[in-house]
């Protein structure tokens, strides 16, 4: 099995995948009640539209932390943040929400996917193999 790196493939198709085997077959990773009346952040007016969103939201950080490294909670505020719009002055970036990434987190860890270092939050090697799994059936065209 050769090596495929996780940029190799498309990045929407592997969230999707991973998002579905997130669901499927990891338990520590649930979405709570309350995610479905939150919206990310205070650049948003609703919540999601997608009710799996969760899940995407995890496979996101997840290979977001394949690819960029180490990162923490504010780090990864900053890449889900946006553009809040304001009625009589421009517009301005702002950060997303905290809790949601750092519930997310929380989970990834107790999944033993990720693992907190004193630089920020680092995939563990189960968390790689399965990102490089993933990312090789994606390549291949297989569907497991």
């Amino acid at each position: 099995m050769e090596a495929i790196h996780v940029k190799a493939v498309p990045a929407d198709e592997l969230i999707e995948r991973l998002a579905e085997y997130l669901r499927e077959n990891v338990k520590e990773v649930s979405m709570p009640e309350w995610a479905l009346f939150v919206k990310t952040g205070p650049h948003r007016q609703r919540p999601p539209d997608r009710l799996d969103w969760w899940y995407i939201r995890a496979a996101s950080i997840l290979r977001k932390l394949y690819v960029k490294g180490p990162m923490g909670v504010s780090r990864l505020r900053k890449v889900y943040g946006g553009r809040k719009k304001y009625p009589m002055r421009r517009a301005h970036k702002v950060k997303a929400g905290g809790a949601i990434i750092r519930r997310i987190l929380q989970q990834l860890e107790a999944a033993g996917l990720v693992a907190k270092t004193n630089k920020g939050r680092w995939l563990t090697p189960k968390g790689v193999s399965l990102l490089d799994r993933i990312s090789f059936e994606i390549a291949t065209g297989r569907k497991r």
